[in-house]
């Protein structure tokens, strides 16, 4: 040996706060099946149309993610119309 002393490191307990991040949603609040399974679109846009994209969104205080949620749940329909989804 080198005549260093070892230092134990140990965790320290984690609080409920802790917990609640790692899991990422609170146990009262579970997440919808839609929620849990989510798939990420990427598409082009010239910089004018997400200027106005993200104008519009701002005027109706949401996201601007929201917001193009909304639209194309409104124009190709909801989880329920999905005909990849089986019914339950």
């Amino acid at each position: 040996m080198t005549g260093r002393a070892t230092k134990l490191i140990r965790a320290r307990p984690r609080d409920a706060a802790e917990r609640w991040v790692d899991t990422g949603r609170d146990d009262a609040i579970a997440p919808s099946k839609a929620e849990t399974y989510t798939a990420r679109l990427t598409i082009d846009i010239t910089p004018a149309l997400r200027g106005r994209i993200k104008v519009a969104a701002f005027e109706r205080g949401i996201t601007v993610a929201d917001m193009l949620r909304t639209l194309l749940d409104e124009r190709f329909g909801g989880p329920s119309d999905d005909p990849g989804q089986t019914a339950s």
